[in-house]
């Protein structure tokens, strides 16, 4: 029986933390999930935008051209030329929670960072945090670790320019084995430029700079040959739209909030469709569906508000119901804008205006093409939901009652939830056994998948795998009502799995790209070898890590290579899946044209893609050669 005094409740459960001790206790509150980086959401990325943003909320207010950053392993420092934090404040601005200048609407309006939390944050969660401010000749520096002040420096004079220069190294007892992704950076850069026009921006040796805001951004996101008419471009005072329609399939959006990319969208991006469909009903005198006006749509806008509210922290959601405090309504202000900006557009260019019905159009052909298919797949789909149990789903979603009392947890959880796609029953077995059952799912693959490149949506509902794979992922309506935020493709490291992998990325490139821009398929990484004796044991991902591992142990340790998933036991396989999993991210690099992407690897064999093939080969044994010699 257990002893009940260890479930008392008195005086003695009561404890007060310190500002920093409740950061890193709860740091999910304050940066959303941690990570190592291979997630545009990781923590990492976060610490490094709350220091930004107070760099871009200067060069907002008219002070600073500039911002230089560099990232050296584990080291990031960050410098801008704005006025500099007042130097008698400049320890309280870094370690005093709800402290800041963003409380004093003179001093800074229409800003980011309003909770006086963020650099707190990124003090508490660092190793070692370093501040100097430079203003009016002079200078003060602190220095502290895990947000302990551990060295203030007296204030001297400096021929520095005015600003702030922060430099941090993230705790790694909290952000293990964590490493940046440069595709990854070079959105969050780009995304400061487009939403700061004139800004100019230095990683390292790259620099960064926009003329065109969104215009820029959507040039970058999307290819000259895909997309259906020039980008249409408005402008107005404190908002910005760019948008055009693409041949891919789904709806593409990018949301800003006073300089800040809300990923999750929120009052703004709502605002932004409701209005965009009733211009275009209203232009074109027809009530067209919805989703035939807004499918294949790649658009971005960006508002400036005062005073914004966003439903957490890490504010990648708007919750504003209004602009300014008794101003007009979210809605009213960027639907009122569509009325009047995108109308006048479309009546100014009637080429543009007849490429855009001519795609509302196409959409509504198929979209009554597939109404009964899609009624026969969904029925097929709920009898296998019933039946067939491909789904093996986490309890951050069959419990929806319990989560939903708790809405901080409930969107920390989201972030988290994961689901394996993986290749017959033995390898969704070991995962499942070896899962965190809370926030990770599985769905089981019968045989190799189709190759769907060059093929309609139609394939998607006739094919009963790809059916119940968008049904388990709740993306048929579209990308918003995606269930997991990560797609880990889980296949055996052979021939047979790498072909497997190839088909999906596929399956989501043809006809769900959002997911892979946006940052949601990866590849799970699992050890190719085990090497062990008696005192230890080595996990091996490659030929390389393998030798040396042999060298390390000595005395011929056992070897054991594997060849499936299944083959991992579920007590191994919970190291791999688990703290210290290695996902591989599916990134696209930004100009790549993704119908030419999958016809190089994916189509009719090509002579282009045999020398491809040809060449690494001759390369990979090249490396084995060195490695064995």
């Amino acid at each position: 029986m257990a002893d009940k005094n260890l479930f008392e409740y008195t005086e003695a459960n009561i404890r007060s933390l310190d500002w920093q001790e409740h950061i890193r206790l709860r740091p999910g509150m304050y940066i959303g999930k941690l990570g190592d980086g291979s997630s545009p959401d990781d923590g990492i990325y976060v610490l490094l935008k709350e220091v930004i943003d107070n760099c871009i909320d200067e060069h907002t207010m008219g002070h600073g051209k500039h911002v230089d950053v560099t990232i050296d392993g584990k080291t990031i420092t960050v410098r801008d030329y704005g006025r500099g934090i007042p130097l008698g404040k400049v320890v309280d601005v870094v370690s005093k929670m709800n402290t800041g200048a963003k409380y004093d609407s003179k001093a800074f309006q229409k800003s980011v960072g309003l909770n006086g939390v963020g650099t707190k944050a990124v003090n508490a969660l660092s190793h070692y945090f370093k501040v100097t401010a430079y203003r009016e000749g002079k200078e003060k520096t602190a220095e502290f670790q895990r947000g302990l002040l551990t060295k203030e420096y007296k204030e001297m004079a400096t021929k520095e320019e005015n600003g702030t220069f922060v430099t941090f190294i993230p705790d790694e007892s909290i952000f293990k084995n964590f490493h940046f992704v440069q595709e990854y950076l070079d959105n969050q850069f780009w995304n400061y430029c487009y939403l700061n026009a004139g800004l100019v921006m230095n990683l390292n040796s790259k620099r960064y700079v926009s003329k065109n805001g969104l215009l820029d951004l959507l040039q970058r996101k999307t290819n000259a040959d895909e997309i259906r008419y020039p980008i249409i471009h408005l402008k107005g005072e404190d908002i910005e739209i760019a948008l055009t329609h693409e041949n891919a399939y789904g709806e593409e959006y990018y949301s800003f909030v006073n300089g800040q990319f809300t990923t999750q969208g929120g009052t703004h991006l709502a605002a932004f469709r409701e209005g965009y469909i009733k211009t275009i009903r209203d232009y074109y005198k027809k009530d067209y569906d919805a989703a035939d006006i807004r499918g294949s749509i790649c658009a971005a806008i960006s508002v400036r508000v005062q005073e914004p509210i966003f439903e957490s922290q890490t504010k990648t959601k708007l919750g504003s119901q209004t602009v300014y405090d008794g101003g007009p309504s979210m809605k009213n202000f960027i639907g009122d804008f569509l009325a009047k900006e995108l109308d006048n557009f479309l009546h100014r260019n009637p080429a543009t205006a007849d490429a855009l019905k001519r795609r509302i159009e196409q959409n509504e052909r198929e979209r009554k093409e597939l109404a009964g298919i899609k009624k026969l797949a969904n029925e097929r789909a709920k009898k296998a939901n019933l039946h067939n149990k491909k789904l093996r789903d986490c309890k951050f979603h069959y419990n929806d009652e319990a989560t939903g009392k708790d809405k901080d947890n409930i969107v920390e959880k989201q972030k988290e939830s994961t689901i394996f796609i993986t290749e017959g029953d033995s390898a969704s077995g070991s995962i499942t056994k070896s899962r965190s059952v809370n926030t990770q799912a599985v769905f089981s693959l019968r045989g190799k998948p189709l190759n769907c490149y060059g093929l309609t949506k139609k394939v998607v509902y006739e094919n009963e795998e790809f059916n119940l794979l968008q049904h388990a992922l709740n993306i048929e309506e579209g990308y918003e009502g995606l269930r997991y935020n990560n797609i880990v493709i889980a296949t055996d490291a052979d021939v047979d799995g790498l072909h497997i992998r190839l088909l999906l990325m596929t399956f989501f490139l043809q006809f769900f790209p959002d997911l892979v821009k946006n940052g949601h398929i990866y590849i799970l990484e699992t050890p190719l070898f085990r090497v062990r004796n008696k005192q230890e044991t080595i996990y091996c991902y490659d030929e390389e890590e393998k030798q040396t591992a042999v060298k390390k142990l000595g005395n011929k340790p056992e070897i054991t290579r594997f060849k499936g998933l299944g083959e991992i036991s579920p007590e191994e396989f919970a190291r791999f899946i688990g703290p210290d999993i290695k996902l591989q991210p599916v990134i696209m690099e930004t100009g790549e044209h993704v119908q030419t992407l999958l016809e190089y690897y994916m189509g009719k064999n090509t002579p282009q893609r045999q020398d491809f093939i040809i060449d690494n080969l001759r390369v990979e044994l090249d490396i084995s050669d060195e490695i064995l010699n």
